[in-house]
């Protein structure tokens, strides 16, 4: 695996963030995407190449792996400007979906083309990877994981960039040289105690028992962590995360002031960003928005809490729950007043919300790193151990 490039991808269902090579290329991309024509009108042609590439994402894929194969897609931020954009609904599982596929393709054929790892001839890149990436508890209790890899593995998966900033015409040929598909809870508790460098910084979280609740925008995972390993049998997985009362946000702001908001993560940004939070524009003035978003996400809130006391009544011995992932940036402040007023239960929160959104992509990069790292080391000693015999 010589020339095996890194890639550590978290297709969460708001965005793709992935960490490639050593580090140096890092992506965030909106969780979107829209079947399109090959041959896109762009307005001023010929300053496409003054634009940025990851905001122009317009690819075709060619998989094995896809049930839909060789479509043109919009990806990311193009995809929301579009009509009949696709994000992931509630009740899916993402090891089966196309748009999976699509997000992670994507990513890993921009690094190919953007980082120079890699030779290129007559427009056309051989890429090989070393994937780490991962999918909900749930999804791995049911056996999930397998496919999933077997779908990645021993394929050659082809993205055509097309009318795509200083990419187009290019086309990238993927091959992973070996795919890792971690428990997402699992990978949250590995970043709470590991650094980059793969380094204890956590040891008094080591012999604990602690609880991670994963709150996504489809799925929420509750990991229970003991003996510095999941507990299979205790940890949950529930069919419930953010998107759903994001839509019905999007849904009355719609009705209420007549804004059409593209995507979710519109709303998203509404909700948590740091000035004018809770405000939309309409009709060109300010406008509170603060009573739509407040009654829903309370109410989904209450269920994400109902999950952890729940839990925490089947693991009476654990000691604190960490909350992580885009989902708990969101509901942080509702979940922290509900606790406040009801059980009071040991819980933390990331109060640098861009960590909690990274973690698993930065878990999945440590994880991997070690593995290939602890293959390496295999290799030379089985190579020690020939070159030993033949003399």
């Amino acid at each position: 695996m010589a020339n095996s490039r890194i890639a550590a991808v978290d297709v969460g269902n708001d965005a793709v963030k992935a960490n490639f090579g050593k580090l140096e290329n890092e992506m965030y991309i909106p969780n979107v995407v829209a079947q399109d024509m090959a041959d896109r009108p762009v307005i001023g042609i010929e300053d496409l190449d003054e634009k940025e590439a990851i905001n122009n994402l317009h690819v075709r894929i060619h998989s094995p792996a896809l049930e839909e194969n060789n479509v043109v897609y919009r990806v990311g931020n193009l995809a929301t400007k579009a009509t009949n954009s696709t994000e992931l609904d509630p009740g899916s599982s993402k090891s089966e979906e196309d748009q999976t596929l699509v997000m992670l393709f994507t990513s890993i054929a921009l690094d190919a083309v953007s980082s120079g790892s890699f030779d290129e001839k007559n427009g056309l890149i051989d890429a090989n990877y070393t994937l780490g990436t991962g999918l909900p508890i749930r999804e791995v209790k049911e056996g999930k994981d397998v496919g999933y890899r077997s779908q990645l593995l021993g394929s050659v998966h082809q993205v055509e960039f097309l009318v795509t900033p200083k990419y187009q015409g290019k086309k990238i040929n993927i091959k992973f040289d070996e795919v890792k598909v971690y428990p997402e809870g699992f990978a949250a508790y590995v970043n709470l105690i590991m650094d980059n460098d793969l380094k204890v910084i956590n040891k008094e979280l080591m012999d604990k028992e602690i609880l991670v609740q994963d709150i996504g925008g489809l799925s929420t995972d509750i990991a229970v962590i003991r003996d510095r390993n999941v507990d299979d049998d205790k940890a949950q997985g529930f069919n419930l995360g953010v998107s759903e009362a994001l839509e019905d946000i999007r849904e009355e702001i719609r009705v209420k002031h007549g804004v059409e908001l593209d995507s979710r993560r519109d709303v998203v940004d509404i909700i948590t960003r740091k000035n004018n939070r809770h405000h939309i524009m309409v009709k060109g003035s300010r406008t509170n928005v603060h009573d739509i978003t407040d009654h829903i996400l309370l109410e989904l809130a209450k269920k994400e809490y109902r999950f952890l006391k729940n839990t925490w009544a089947k693991n009476s011995q654990s000691e604190i729950c960490y909350f992580v992932g885009g989902g708990s940036a969101v509901l942080k402040d509702y979940i922290k007043a509900l606790n406040n007023k009801l059980d009071g239960f040991n819980i933390e929160f990331f109060e640098d919300e861009n960590e909690s959104i990274w973690m698993m992509a930065n878990a999945y990069y440590k994880l991997i790193t070690d593995f290939v790292r602890k293959n390496e080391k295999t290799e030379k000693k089985e190579a020690k151990a020939t070159s030993t015999k033949e003399k």
